[in-house]
């Protein structure tokens, strides 16, 4: 991976510390909009993050591979993209 280490495991770390809240939540058997709202902002990390390292991907391993002629991790990005829908 090319992308940032760094930064991506800073959010990635956000994203952890949020799912250790959301289960405290559920475990206090916070208000249900409450978890679902952690969740959402949890989400939105998440995405952010596979945003970052798709797009660095298709920056380098893919502009690399296409300078080679190969084609086939284009359709390789796209099927993880839809994967994480």
């Amino acid at each position: 991976m090319r992308a940032d280490h760094k930064k991506i495991k800073r959010k990635l770390n956000i994203a952890k510390g949020q799912i250790e809240g959301i289960i405290n939540m559920i475990d206090e058997d916070r208000y249900c909009l409450d978890i679902y709202d952690q969740i959402s902002a949890t989400r939105a990390i998440l995405f952010k993050v596979s945003s970052e390292i798709i797009e660095e991907h298709f920056r380098t391993c893919v502009k690399e591979a296409l300078l080679k002629g190969d084609e086939s991790l284009i359709e390789e990005a796209f099927k993880s993209m839809e994967r994480f829908k």
